[in-house]
């Protein structure tokens, strides 16, 4: 709130500071940004931006004056690289955060500004989420079972078919039920579509179930993976 106070009275937070704020990007940088339409010279500890936001691209939080959710996206693009970029945009999903300005609308707006392009194609391209690594898909689904009140599963589990091991994402052994968690990066270089479902269809043979869920599903319809999976524990394997 000082760097905001201190940067005149049209400041605003935002960029990786906002991000920041929303709990959508972590940044570590010792200087704090703002975006401000005044001249007055910020101190060692700001990054002042000129620039004249628009109503829809400002808003409250936590008492402090800042850039909506869309409004620093459209900004993060211009910052940071297409990873870091993928994880704020996940991470505004994950939190539910949106605005009566969309992203896509903003995007419009502004066709030409440095990295709309990218987020054009993040968004049209319905891939979101592929490129989270395991562990952190596996955390995300830990978390969302405890959210929805399942027992937890083990991860990374073996089981053994015809003298061969197989690795799963997530088991309930007693329920004889295997989650695969499809999306993350490790899967797509190392384990090809025919090899993936020629495993399923082992384990299957064997008496196991399995299902595949991914992040658009495990996120955009959390309540129907939830129902799914409760009805598929409660029915003996």
């Amino acid at each position: 709130m000082a760097a905001v106070l201190a940067s005149g009275p049209s400041a605003v937070l935002s960029h990786r500071s906002a991000a920041t704020l929303w709990g959508i990007h972590d940044s570590r940088r010792s200087r704090v940004e703002v975006t401000a339409t005044g001249r007055r010279r910020p101190g060692p500890t700001i990054e002042a931006r000129r620039g004249r936001l628009p109503p829809d691209g400002v808003t409250t939080y936590c008492g402090i004056p800042v850039t909506t959710v869309s409004r620093t996206l459209l900004d993060l693009a211009a910052v940071l690289n297409r990873r870091q970029l993928e994880r704020a945009l996940l991470e505004a999903e994950v939190r539910r955060l949106g605005d009566p300005t969309s992203l896509a609308t903003l995007i419009d707006r502004h066709p030409n500004r440095r990295g709309t392009a990218v987020l054009r194609s993040m968004l049209a391209s319905g891939r979101l989420g592929e490129n989270l690594t395991r562990s952190e898909l596996e955390e995300r689904f830990l978390a969302f079972v405890d959210r929805a009140g399942l027992a937890r599963p083990k991860t990374n589990a073996y089981v053994e078919i015809a003298g061969r091991l197989i690795e799963c994402d997530c088991l309930w052994h007693t329920e004889r039920l295997i989650v695969e968690l499809d999306g993350y990066a490790t899967h797509a270089p190392h384990t090809s579509f025919e090899a993936d479902r020629a495993r399923d269809r082992a384990l299957q043979v064997a008496g196991w179930r399995v299902v595949r869920i991914t992040w658009r599903q495990l996120h955009a319809e959390p309540a129907r993976v939830a129902r799914d999976l409760r009805v598929l524990l409660a029915t003996p394997g």
